[in-house]
């Protein structure tokens, strides 16, 4: 969505980043173990703690490395931390 794509564009897009089907992105099953397997976090539907699987920004910066797309809140974070004159973007 921020290079300006449509949505099945962007579907389509993401999907190849993921090596998967646009129609595999709405499997939870098959996204589960996706999202689990590139440190994406995971969607559940109880609480459970998982202390060795990605959460929060970790998985967004997760998203944005796999996908090659900048994450808003990545960005923020970083600006924040590290200030934006160090950035290495």
């Amino acid at each position: 969505m921020t290079q300006g794509m449509r949505l099945p564009e962007a579907k389509a897009f993401v999907a190849e980043k993921l090596g998967v089907s646009p129609a595999d992105l709405s499997d939870p099953v098959i996204m589960h173990e996706i999202r689990e397997k590139l440190g994406l976090g995971r969607i559940t539907t109880f609480e459970i703690s998982h202390p060795t699987q990605a959460v929060a920004i970790e998985s967004k910066f997760n998203v944005e490395e796999v996908l090659g797309v900048p994450v808003n809140s990545v960005r923020r974070f970083e600006e924040r931390r590290i200030g934006p004159a160090q950035r290495g973007r």
